[in-house]
């Protein structure tokens, strides 16, 4: 199976458990990696059989921002399930990054994998 993937895609959001969190923005690097069988787009030169990455990528951002989310689990379900419903893939691999959230730390994180029921 192939994978179309976007790598480090930036959002800014309202996310987190404090107060404090609660009426700023931060930012979240999220990376997707989607299955999906890229044959017929790669033999037809075609968009419209392939994963759209732009498509994808505004999805995410408009999801994630729509309203103030605290855990950054949460954040990676629901973009797992938005994928998983909007397109055409078999699974997909969800990794959503908070750098800052620990000074001693470049960045934390979870990642999941969820796959089509």
């Amino acid at each position: 199976m192939d994978i179309v993937f976007i790598k480090q895609l930036q959002v800014d959001t309202v996310i987190g458990v404090y107060d404090w969190e609660k009426v700023i923005q931060q930012r979240l690097f999220l990376d997707l990696a989607l299955t999906s069988d890229q044959r017929d787009a790669a033999a037809n030169d075609d968009i419209k059989l392939t994963l759209d990455y732009a498509v994808i990528a505004e999805k995410v951002i408009k999801l994630i921002t729509a309203q103030p989310i605290e855990l950054i689990e949460t954040v990676a379900e629901r973009v797992a399930q938005m994928l998983l419903d909007d397109f055409a893939t078999s699974s997909v691999d969800i990794t959503v990054s908070k750098p800052g959230a620990v000074p001693q730390a470049q960045t934390v994180g979870v990642r999941i994998v969820r796959s089509r029921s």
